[in-house]
This record gives C-alpha cells, sequence and structure tokens, in this order.
C-alpha cells in the first residue's frame, strides 16, 4: 500500500475526519466509475458510492494494509453494486414494472442523460447495449480487464475467486460478447483484450 494511504487510514483511525475526506476525494471518481458500469444508472452508481464510502469507514480499522487500498474499495464498490442489481430486479420482478432506472437493456436513457456530456459514437452505443445483456459476473471481469486493465490477480481479489475462475469467465465473456455483436462490431472486443492476457 502506497504510503500516503496507509497515513491518512492512520490519521482517520487517530479521529481525523478530514483525513477520510481525502480518500473520498481521492478515490469517489473511480470508483463511481466501477459502479456506473455494473449498474448504468448514474443516481445509482452515486447511491452505491455513498454507501461504499460509508461501510469503509466502518470497516477501516479491519483493514490489514496487505493490498492496495483502491483494491479494497474495488472490491466493496463492486460487492455493493452487484448487490443493489439483484435488489433491483428481485423489486421488479415482484411488481411486474420496469423500475429499474436503466437497467433494462432496451432503455438507452443513458444517451441523452444530461451528465453525458460528449455524444457516444454509434460503436460505443452498440458496444454498451451488448455489454449490458451480460450477466453482472461476465460484464465486470470484461471490464475489469480489458476496460481497466487490472491484472489478473488484483481481478481475483476483486471479484472474490480464484485466478482460474478469472480466466475462465474472461473467455466465455468475449465469446458472448462476440455473439451479441455483428460480425462488424467484433473488432471492438478485441481493443484491450487479447494482447494483455499475460499481465
Amino acid at each position: 500500500m502506497n504510503h500516503d494511504d496507509r497515513r491518512l487510514i492512520a490519521d482517520v483511525i487517530a479521529g481525523n475526519s478530514a483525513a477520510f475526506g481525502e480518500l473520498v476525494a481521492r478515490y469517489q471518481d473511480r470508483l463511481f466509475n466501477v459502479a456506473y458500469r455494473v449498474l448504468d444508472n448514474t443516481e445509482d452508481a452515486a447511491d452505491v458510492v455513498q454507501e461504499v464510502f460509508v461501510n469503509a469507514y466502518q470497516s477501516l480499522r479491519a483493514f490489514k494494509g496487505d493490498s492496495e487500498l483502491f483494491t479494497w474499495l474495488y472490491r466493496i464498490a463492486f460487492n455493493t453494486a452487484i448487490s443493489f442489481k439483484r435488489r433491483r430486479r428481485r423489486v421488479m420482478r415482484i411488481d411486474g414494472t420496469s423500475d429499474d432506472g436503466g437497467l433494462d437493456p432496451e432503455d438507452r436513457s443513458l444517451d441523452t442523460a444530461p451528465e453525458a456530456q460528449l455524444e457516444r459514437t454509434e460503436d460505443e452505443r452498440v458496444l454498451a447495449e451488448a455489454m449490458a445483456k451480460l450477466s453482472p459476473e461476465h460484464r465486470t471481469v470484461l471490464v475489469l480487464k480489458d476496460i481497466d486493465g487490472l491484472k489478473y490477480e488484483d481481478i481475483a481479489e476483486v471479484m472474490g475467486v480464484p485466478i482460474g475462475t478469472v480466466r475462465s469467465r474472461l473467455h466465455r465473456a468475449r465469446l458472448e460478447l462476440k455473439s451479441l455483436l455483428d460480425p462488424d462490431e467484433v473488432g471492438l472486443v478485441d481493443r484491450g483484450g487479447a494482447d494483455h492476457d499475460e499481465r
């Protein structure tokens, strides 16, 4: 763990709330991106990030420092976002309405969200729609490896599974994504993929 994070954690444990504010400022944007990629909804992602920092603050004394702080926070964010999504799906099944704020793969409200400052390209739209149809586990392993560029060891830690499971999920996720994309779009999958497999 880097020295600056270690110092801030010690300060937080000693009762310095401003130090925790520094940690929040340092990592909130990256954690928002994690949650947003799982949930595909800005409000839900913001709620998840808030929950992550509450959980992190309460659990900080238990953090052993044997991994990077961001990896630990990333794992909390991933698990919280997956749980959030599952809760939303259960609610949707019970009342029979689509109250998921953009979780439905056919919902393209993201394209017109005020937060979207830049117009998404056609390739990005097609890829996003295909990614939304993957299971949370497959989508997440693709994001962690091919978009965020994490090493297999870090992905295994974040997802709480063995490295072999990460490799097999990634392989299946890429095949599934290719099957969802038009043949002309298949190249999108390999943008950050195969050449990074040996990290």
